[in-house]
């Protein structure tokens, strides 16, 4: 991409200083344009279908709904839209699962701004982006085959976003409100990854991601 052809990027996080302080960043790249930012999910999505944009920054925690969600929902209706990923979450929580669901790159919030200027390029150019660290903790995963997989590791996303939300001390109806689902729902999803975690109530599910560094 040049100055004359841009990357055209659209920004999607439910907080107006982080969208702001992206664009005042991204401002300092003449190659770069930001065409559009959304607050929620269901706007990154209806900006995403617009089809103008190469890459779409999208938090993983929307006010909505998850990221990993959103993600699913852009690969669907935009499969050739990079999708970089960005989270105040440490990457060996989330960035595997974002790779999976077809995500560009993971980036965490606290990574300097030329790395995300350089992260946005390398997404654009049709190549994938992950830290040195993930890098590192992606080769340790290969190179040991018997490696035991922990049981938050066999959830699925919504049971993984359960359990991350559970230990942080927000309430089954916290939960689904802050995703606009059922009480129902999200009881169900509690109820499996207890059984799949050999868990039998919040405090040893808290327990286990305080233990294992899920949440601080």
């Amino acid at each position: 991409m040049t100055a004359q052809n841009p990357i055209r990027i659209i920004i999607a996080d439910d907080h107006a200083i982080v969208r702001e302080g992206l664009k005042q960043i991204l401002a300092d790249s003449a190659d770069m344009v930001v065409s559009g930012d959304a607050e929620n999910g269901a706007d990154a999505i209806k900006l995403a279908r617009r089809g103008d944009a190469d890459v779409l920054l999208l938090d993983i925690s929307m006010a909505d709904r998850s990221g990993i969600d959103v993600l699913k929902q852009v690969k669907k209706e935009v499969p050739k839209l990079a999708v970089l990923m960005l989270s105040m979450h440490r990457e060996d929580q989330y960035a595997i699962r974002s790779l999976k669901a077809g995500a560009a790159g993971y980036l965490n919030k606290q990574s300097a701004p030329a790395e995300l200027v350089d992260a946005i390029r390398q997404v654009a150019g049709g190549r994938k982006y992950i830290s040195a660290a993930l890098a590192q903790e992606l080769a340790n995963q290969v190179g040991d085959e018997n490696r035991a997989v922990p049981p938050h590791e066999t959830l699925s996303d919504r049971e993984y976003q359960t359990l991350i939300m559970i230990a942080s001390g927000k309430t089954v109806s916290d939960i689904a409100g802050e995703l606009s689902l059922s009480v129902k729902t999200i009881s169900m999803y509690r109820s499996r990854l207890l059984q799949k975690m050999k868990l039998r109530h919040n405090a040893e599910l808290t327990h286990y991601a305080i233990k294992n560094q899920l949440v601080e």
